[in-house]
Formats: C-alpha cells, sequence, structure tokens
C-alpha cells in the first residue's frame, strides 16, 4: 500500500472505530437503563446516557427491537466470556455453580428482553436469539461435562436438566437472592457425596 493510499484509507479507520465505540456506548447505556427502569424506556433517554445525539443511536438500531437485540447479545456473550474464564478454575464444581449464580442474576433481566423484543417464527431477531441462547448452552455444557469429569456432580445429569431447573429457580423465586437461596438447595442434590474418609 503507498503512503497516499493509507492516508486516505486512515480517516475511514477512524470513522470506523467511533462508529464502534459509539455502538458500545449506546449498549451499554442501554443495558443500564433497562436494568432501572425496563425495556421501555425511551430511546432518546438512551442516546443521552450514551452521550450521543437520536440519530447515531438511529443509524446503529434503526428500531427498539434492534436495540434490545443487542443488548442481550451483549450479556449472553459476557456470561459466555465469564464461563471460559471459569474453565481455568481449580473446582469445576465451584466453578459451574459460580456460572449459575451468574446466570440467575441475569435471567429476569433476559427474559425481559425477549418478551420486549418480539418476533415470531422467521424473523430475523429470533434467530439472533436463538444463536446466542445456543452460545450458552454450549458454555453451560463446557462447565458441566468438566464438572462431571471431576466427579462433582452427579454423572447423568444433563445440561437440559441444569438449565431447566434454574430457570425453574428464577420463575418460582420472589427476586434473585431467594432464587440463588434456591439454586444453593439444588447444588446439594446434583453434588456427589464426598467419599467416606
Amino acid at each position: 500500500m503507498d503512503r497516499g493510499e493509507d492516508e486516505r484509507s486512515a480517516p475511514r479507520r477512524a470513522r470506523r472505530a467511533d462508529a464502534a465505540a459509539n455502538a458500545r456506548s449506546l449498549v451499554s447505556a442501554a443495558r443500564e437503563l433497562f436494568d432501572e427502569h425496563g425495556p421501555e424506556v425511551a430511546l432518546d433517554v438512551v442516546a443521552r446516557r450514551a452521550g450521543v445525539g437520536n440519530a447515531t443511536l438511529y443509524r446503529h438500531f434503526p428500531t427498539r427491537e434492534d436495540l434490545l437485540v443487542a443488548v442481550y447479545e451483549d450479556e449472553a456473550a459476557a456470561l459466555c466470556r465469564r464461563g471460559a474464564g471459569l474453565l481455568r478454575e481449580p473446582s469445576a464444581g465451584g466453578a459451574l455453580f459460580d456460572w449459575l449464580d451468574d446466570l440467575l442474576g441475569h435471567m429476569a433481566g433476559m427474559r425481559a428482553l425477549v418478551l420486549a423484543a418480539g418476533g415470531g417464527p422467521g424473523d430475523g431477531h429470533t434467530e439472533l436469539f436463538r444463536r446466542s441462547h445456543e452460545s450458552l448452552i454450549s458454555t453451560a455444557e463446557g462447565l458441566l461435562t468438566r464438572a462431571k469429569t471431576t466427579g462433582a456432580v452427579h454423572p447423568d445429569l444433563a445440561v437440559g436438566d441444569l438449565l431447566a431447573l434454574t430457570s425453574a429457580a428464577a420463575i418460582a423465586a420472589d427476586g434473585t437472592e431467594n432464587a440463588r437461596r434456591l439454586l444453593r438447595i439444588m447444588r446439594r442434590g446434583f453434588e456427589m457425596p464426598a467419599p467416606p474418609g
């Protein structure tokens, strides 16, 4: 690449970097505001929190549903990164249940995002939600497989069982702390008993 071409491409790279930073700021602001006020918060409030104009918001996220999906994907990606990090923890059982505890903390908000975005079969948003959901299942599967391999949990425990029961705790509980208490009770049933000393 000659110097002139490099000099012409530098402003384009700077614009792309600015656009990416604006999108990240919008998603971060939306996540905070959705946590504080629910997914129906006014979009101009999101733009103000992110420090950008409404035109910038709509350029990145033409509809509320687009923004809701982006926040859901961001939450799911953060949980998957957390799971990947926990695979390096010495206690496989502890890593699995730490991740499920994190998942519980996000479940209510993520469910609200899915419901608010709506959509149905063939809707592009539904497909994006599905892919993010599959990533979460894959993360749970990796943590569960490691926990089974080390004998930390019952060998017949399936990832579908684990996630269904965790979700049931989130739905049945009166708040996140109560859901976490239910998860601690379930953990005692999932874990293998220590061998007699």
